[in-house]
């Protein structure tokens, strides 16, 4: 297998397995502010910020997983 095919198989891996622990994240961030806006339903506005912001912070995750990636297919790495 070429050098070229083997960066595009490593690019690959790096974002497949990049996105296993920010989408686990997603769905444990969303769990909780769910769970605890049924149980409080008047805390929703601060509970719904927070729960952006926890989203937005495990979703980083996956964007340096992109970044690595591409930096991998285009043999800067």
């Amino acid at each position: 297998m070429s050098d070229e095919g083997l960066r595009l198989i490593a690019a690959a891996l790096a974002v497949g397995l990049g996105a296993i622990g920010p989408g686990v994240g997603i769905g444990i961030v969303f769990n909780g502010a769910l769970t605890a806006m049924g149980r409080n339903p008047e805390a929703e506005g601060t509970l719904r910020t927070y729960m952006f912001l926890g989203f937005a912070l495990v979703e980083a995750v996956f964007i340096f997983a992109l970044v690595i990636a591409l930096l991998i297919a285009f043999g800067i790495v």
